[in-house]
Parts: C-alpha cells; sequence; structure tokens
C-alpha cells in the first residue's frame, strides 16, 4: 500500500492461483460487474460490492438516495406548511369580517312596444231617461211630507156683493180690527141672506201669528208673520220655495187664538196666485208639532188661490178651536226659481170670523 499523501491508494496484491483450485468454469461468476464502476476512480465493482477497494469510495447507491433528494423533500414539507398556515390566517381573518353585502341593482325594462299593455274596458252606464216634456224632476224630500191631495178646488166667493139693506147705497166696509182695503172687506162672506150686516173679524193678539215650521227648515226661509195680522194689506209674509222639493210645500202660518172659539170664515189676502193652501184647527192645549197628527181637524179642502182676495167658508163652525193654521202644500210655477235664486210665496193678510 502507498503512503503517499497525494497518491491513490495501491491495490492489494492478488494471491496467485492454485493449480489446485478448482477451474473458472466449474465456479461460480463471482467477479466485478462491468456496469458498475466507482463514481471516483472508475474500477469495477462486483454486483454485491458496496465499496471501491481501489480509492476506498462508496459505490453508487450504498449510502442511500443523494443530498438534493433529501433537500427537496424538506423544502416540499416546509412549502406545504407555509401553504397550511396561509390558509389558517385567510381563515381566522374571514372568521371575525363582516359579511359582504350583495347590493343587486335592477333595472327597470320597458315593455316593448309591439305588445301594447293590456286596457281594461269599463262598461258605460246607459243615459237616464229623461222627464218627460213638462214635468219637473224634483230630488227626494229632506222629511216626510204629509200626504195632502193636490187635486185642489177653488173657493166660490171671494168678495160679497153690498148688501141691500145698507142706507144711503153705501158699500158695506168692515170696521174690524183686522182692518179693510179698498172695496175687498176682511168681513165678506159672513153675513147671512137678506142683507144684514156681516159679523166683524176676531181682534188677535199681536203675538197670535207665528211660522208653522215642523219640518224644522232654516228661520231664514221665512218672513215675520206678525205681518199676516197687522191690518196692513201692503205687508206680507214670505216663504222660501225650497229648490230641493219643489213646487210642492210643507209650511205655513200659525194663529193662537189664546181661547177656543167657534169660526165660520177666514179672509185671505195673498200675492201668490195658484198656491195651493189649506185650513186646518185644532182644540188642543199646545199647537200639534206635525201637520200628519189627528191634533189637527181639517177646516177646508186644498183650495187653489185664483184671486189676490180669497173667503173660505170653514167647516166644523159649531166646534171651538184654539189654534188654525193656513197650511200651504204647493207653490206656483212662477214662484219655483232656481236652485241659486229660489222663489218665494207669500201671505199679506188672514182675517177669522166668529160663527154667528
Amino acid at each position: 500500500m502507498s503512503t503517499a499523501l497525494g497518491g491513490p491508494p495501491v491495490a492489494p496484491e492478488r494471491p496467485e492461483p492454485d493449480d489446485s483450485t478448482p477451474s473458472d468454469a466449474a465456479t461460480p461468476a463471482t467477479g466485478p460487474d462491468e456496469s458498475r464502476t466507482c463514481a471516483k476512480c472508475g474500477s469495477p465493482l462486483a454486483p454485491d460490492q458496496d465499496w471501491c477497494l481501489q480509492c476506498g469510495a462508496a459505490a453508487r447507491g450504498a449510502l442511500g438516495p443523494p443530498m438534493w433528494r433529501s433537500t427537496g423533500a424538506v423544502f416540499a414539507a416546509l412549502g406545504v406548511l407555509a401553504i397550511g398556515a396561509a390558509a389558517a390566517a385567510v381563515a381566522a381573518v374571514n372568521q371575525h369580517a363582516p359579511a359582504r353585502r350583495t347590493v343587486t341593482n335592477i333595472v327597470a325594462q320597458t315593455p316593448s312596444p309591439a305588445t301594447p299593455p293590456a286596457t281594461t274596458t269599463t262598461p258605460t252606464p246607459p243615459p237616464a231617461t229623461p222627464p218627460a216634456a213638462g214635468k219637473q224632476a224634483s230630488p227626494p224630500a229632506p222629511a216626510k211630507l204629509p200626504k195632502i191631495p193636490l187635486t185642489a178646488s177653488t173657493p166660490t166667493t171671494t168678495i160679497p156683493p153690498p148688501a141691500q139693506s145698507t142706507p144711503s147705497g153705501s158699500n158695506t166696509e168692515s170696521s174690524g180690527s183686522s182692518g179693510t182695503s179698498g172695496g175687498e172687506t176682511g168681513s165678506s162672506g159672513g153675513g147671512s141672506e137678506g142683507g144684514s150686516s156681516t159679523p166683524s173679524a176676531i181682534l188677535l193678539d199681536t203675538d197670535a201669528a207665528s211660522t208653522y215650521n215642523p219640518y224644522g227648515y232654516p228661520a231664514s226661509d221665512f218672513g215675520d208673520p206678525s205681518r199676516t195680522i197687522d191690518g196692513d194689506h201692503g205687508t206680507t209674509w214670505t216663504a222660501q220655495v225650497d229648490p230641493a222639493n219643489a213646487p210642492a210645500m210643507a209650511e205655513g202660518v200659525l194663529i193662537d187664538l189664546k181661547a177656543r172659539k167657534r169660526l165660520s170664515a177666514l179672509q185671505l189676502i195673498s200675492p201668490s196666485k195658484g198656491m195651493v193652501v189649506q185650513v186646518y184647527g185644532s182644540t188642543a192645549a199646545k199647537a200639534p208639532a206635525s201637520i200628519t197628527e189627528k191634533a189637527w181637524v181639517p177646516l177646508t179642502a186644498p183650495l187653489v188661490l185664483k184671486k189676490g182676495n180669497t173667503h173660505f167658508k170653514l167647516r166644523k163652525s159649531k166646534q171651538a178651536f184654539r189654534f188654525v193654521t193656513v197650511w200651504i202644500s204647493r207653490a206656483p210655477a212662477s214662484a219655483v226659481g232656481t236652485p241659486t235664486a229660489p222663489g218665494r210665496v207669500g201671505i199679506g193678510e188672514i182675517e177669522l170670523f166668529p160663527a154667528s
């Protein structure tokens, strides 16, 4: 073996072959494998030889896999650990971070002009049937009016002829407290045939007359009822014609006699020609609240005023009455007016005559 530090090692001497040993043909081959050589000196190595006998270097594969494989495995493991740590950090951040809100913008789409929107057809009601010619439709009344017949009769006598027994040919005129107006006397119709003088009208208190308004129309619709008993034929009590009920009416003038008295006739002066009136009497101590109450006794039929001065002969002359009302049930066509300009009817004077 060489002792030089830099030289290659000296191979040991091989023993000389012995002739007594069996031949190479009989001994199995255990020599070096030419496919395997030392990576350092290039000497051939046997199949089961792990170390080179020339230089002492380890054969290929004797010491395990190469160093780079171990280093690669280490780096791979470190990479896996780094990826896992990063994933854990991201999961921790997402766990504490608020959830993101998803905002969806909805864009309104304009319908295609080719397809028109569906339309709903509303049925048109048939037109109302117009009222017959000459008839005026009236809305329902605010209150139930009494059923008063409108087929009126006309008084037969308005102003009686002068009495034949009057001395010096002078006309008969009443000197009653209710007053007179020219040739139209308030005491007409009360005398007996044969020329006897007629009785005077009953003297009434100044507060005896009032508006009879059982259906509660506004007080502004009426005038001063005391004008009907003031003896002045130029003053008139008026009542507004309700456009909602025209020409029907339901009001009048109430006379309080203060005591029961027997009556024979009533003299009425009114500028409302064509107005329908009816006279009622009551024996009650208080005026009935409605014209339909049984306490009212009809003293005349419904009558149409044909003249300004009308004389009514009253029924029930043998029965004494405390209250008398001139009830207006219908206005003349000339007094109907319009909703914006309602018409009015009026009574100028009322005179009551006692029974003989």
